[in-house]
């Protein structure tokens, strides 16, 4: 298990490369700290939906949330222009042997259970895996907020098409992520 704490604080340091590719300074965000941006959506999105009646279990989104990205620590964090060249499959493949690499020395049984679990976030096979990708876009379009705010221009891309975007939800979930959609493209339009 100590080697692979060891390895994942490389994740604190570790930059997001969209917001380079994008003309942003380095230390603009870090893995580390869109995970932990993740996970906080989660929660609060898995809360919202428990106070509306949905069924979420808590524990399985957190951790998928807090192990979706782990995979980077070797790969590194490819921009979606990456997969146009290596393809998507050949990005899966690579994410999922890495992400398999750095668990395996946790023990046979915690290896097991994560690399269950960063599987059903990769083919989002569960409510919760659903869950933790629609926080892993919300969690992207704060942060484009957050640099708009601060003066960034060029990010347009990351806006486009967000209300029609599906994340495989329905009922009262694609009704809440509709919701906060909404309030961040008016948050967005009041920036001026």
């Amino acid at each position: 298990m100590i080697s692979t704490l060891i390895e994942l604080q490389r994740l604190k340091r570790l930059e997001r490369t969209g917001w380079m590719l994008r003309g942003l300074p380095a230390g603009a965000e870090s893995v580390a700290a869109h995970s932990y941006g993740v996970a906080v959506v989660a929660m609060l999105l898995a809360d919202e939906l428990i106070a509306r009646g949905v069924a979420v279990d808590v524990e399985k989104l957190l951790r998928i949330a807090l192990l979706h990205d782990w995979a980077e620590v070797r790969v590194g964090d490819m921009p979606r222009t990456a997969t146009e060249y290596f393809g998507a499959d050949a990005r899966r493949k690579a994410e999922r042997a890495a992400f398999d690499d750095i668990v395996r020395d946790c023990g046979e049984r915690h290896e097991k259970l994560y690399s269950e679990l960063h599987e059903d976030y990769e083919q989002r096979a569960s409510f919760e895996a659903r869950l933790v990708k629609t926080a892993d876009v919300i969690d992207l379009l704060l942060q484009t907020l957050a640099f708009e705010r601060a003066g960034a221009r060029g990010l347009d891309e990351f806006w486009e098409g967000i209300s029609e975007r599906h994340l495989q939800l329905e009922g009262t979930a694609q009704q809440v992520v509709g919701e906060i959609f909404e309030k961040l493209l008016k948050a967005r339009r009041d920036i001026g």
